[in-house]
């Protein structure tokens, strides 16, 4: 039977032959639907066996349902899964973000042939649906950590969200088909992964991953470990309690904003004060902070008021410490540190997401993506760039063009006197910073000039049939 592809919105539906080339997993048809209760994967066997692979309510994959039958797909597709009995469903060799040699972003290459990681006796492999990138990221590939670095070549990425498709003999918590978030590497400086989360499939320790929260899709969720947990730390070495009052330095990055909002929420902060240049301000009333100080004014350590904690995000410890008030504690994360500061480099722990997985499901602590993302995955260098030019706001997130399950999706139909148009835009969510359309390949029946999986990946799909 031919492959087909049936759009449906509300008052129309289109039916199209899929492109030679798609994945196999279409063997005979796949739908798309409207469905504001998330997405439904499922799969028919021969023997009309039919599989259904657990997805929640918020998923990043809904809000659409998707149905396959006929024969099961290749175990190169999208939607595949294996369990530890069945490695064979996967594939040997992946596409991943490879440098050779340390440097700038231009040692930055895709290798379409890295192998598929390993896995051991307690870690998961992770069919990676989204992934962040850390200041950490860039200046491990500038090198300066290579007294302690994995050997090269390496893949980037600490930050990862998305689906367990093979467990190792010794885990328990997690099993096929759990969407999981976590920092991949727990010690960030100290021997990190040589193959990271810029890749198709990434092994991880089942004691650093936790379950996606169910409110937040994979984007949102990949924006979080490594900062968050870096965010927690540090107010807890601090010894950070209720009442106390803080000054975040850098209060609009990836780790800044986190810092602010676990403050307020989590630690039940008196008075939460943070700077940032003067376009950021409204954005740090929105995430909480009591005071916005706009450093581009404002000398923050001449302030007649002190802080009990200073939590400093960017590298500024000599002014940092004179915000302080006597007997408090100095944060610093990077830069020069004077008495009372401290450093630290931040262990990666799964407890700790799920420790905080309820205030981010009850809204009070959310995930910050950079409005310039998400990224596609082939804007690696890109976004590593803006990352370097110190203007983030929150995260910069990527969208892994190797799985299907990148995408929320709602559909838009457009009719004309004699043309019938849908269009299946992806909507992905930044953290609160409104939704913006991705421009991508644009498949139709007429051209069939692109794969499903690339069309879905990059967020767009037309397609056109004539009205009867």
């Amino acid at each position: 039977m031919e492959a087909m592809l049936t759009a449906i919105t509300s008052s129309v539906t289109t039916t199209f032959p899929l492109p030679a080339h798609s994945p196999s997993i279409y063997s005979s048809s796949l739908s798309i639907l409207p469905n504001r209760s998330g997405c439904r994967i499922s799969k028919t066997h021969n023997s009309g066996t039919a599989t259904r692979l657990r997805n929640n309510s918020d998923s990043f994959f809904g809000p659409i349902s998707a149905t396959t039958t006929g024969a099961r797909a290749a175990s190169s597709s999208p939607f595949s899964v294996a369990s530890s009995s069945s490695s064979a469903a996967l594939p040997s060799e992946m596409k991943a973000w490879v440098y050779h040699e340390y440097g700038g972003v231009d040692v930055l290459k895709v290798d379409t042939k890295v192998a598929v990681p390993q896995v051991k006796e307690d870690q998961v492999l992770v069919k990676v649906v989204a992934a962040a990138l850390n200041p950490v990221d860039f200046k491990r590939r500038l090198g300066k950590f290579k007294a302690t670095d994995s050997p090269l070549p390496a893949v980037p990425g600490y930050d990862v969200s998305g689906v367990v498709v093979k467990v190792g003999t010794q885990v328990k918590e997690f099993e096929v088909g759990d969407e999981v978030y976590g920092d991949i590497s727990e010690k960030a400086l100290d021997g990190p992964k040589q193959f990271g989360s810029l890749a198709e499939y990434t092994a991880v320790e089942e004691h650093l991953l936790a379950p996606k929260p169910k409110n937040l899709d994979f984007v949102q969720a990949a924006a979080l470990p490594l900062g968050i947990e870096t965010a927690y730390e540090g107010l807890e070495r601090a010894g950070f309690s209720a009442g106390k009052s803080i000054l975040v330095l850098g209060g609009a990055g990836g780790v800044g904003s986190l810092v602010v909002q676990l403050a307020k929420q989590v630690f039940v902060a008196s008075k939460v004060a943070a700077t940032a240049s003067s376009r950021k301000l409204v954005f740090l009333k929105s995430i909480g902070v009591d005071e916005p100080i706009d450093y581009t004014q404002v000398k923050y350590e001449l302030l007649p008021e002190k802080f009990d904690v200073v939590y400093d995000a960017v590298g500024e410890g000599d002014r940092a410490v004179k915000a302080v008030k006597e007997g408090g504690s100095v944060v610093v994360l990077t830069g020069a540190v004077s008495p009372p500061g401290f450093r630290f480099v931040v262990t990666s722990n799964g407890a700790v997401l799920k420790k905080l997985n309820p205030f981010l499901e009850s809204g009070k602590v959310k995930p910050i993506v950079d409005p310039s993302g998400p990224y596609p995955f082939d804007e690696v260098v890109k976004a590593f760039s803006h990352l370097e030019s110190n203007r983030a706001l929150g995260k910069f997130v990527f969208v892994s063009s190797f799985s299907t399950l990148s995408c929320k999706y709602n559909i838009h139909e457009r009719t004309t006197a004699n043309t019938t148009r849908a269009y299946l835009y992806s909507k992905i969510s930044n953290g609160g910073q409104g939704m913006r359309k991705n421009k991508g390949v644009t498949s139709s029946s007429a051209t069939g000039s692109s794969s499903l999986n690339q069309v879905l990946s990059l967020g767009q799909l037309q397609v056109e049939s004539r009205s009867k």
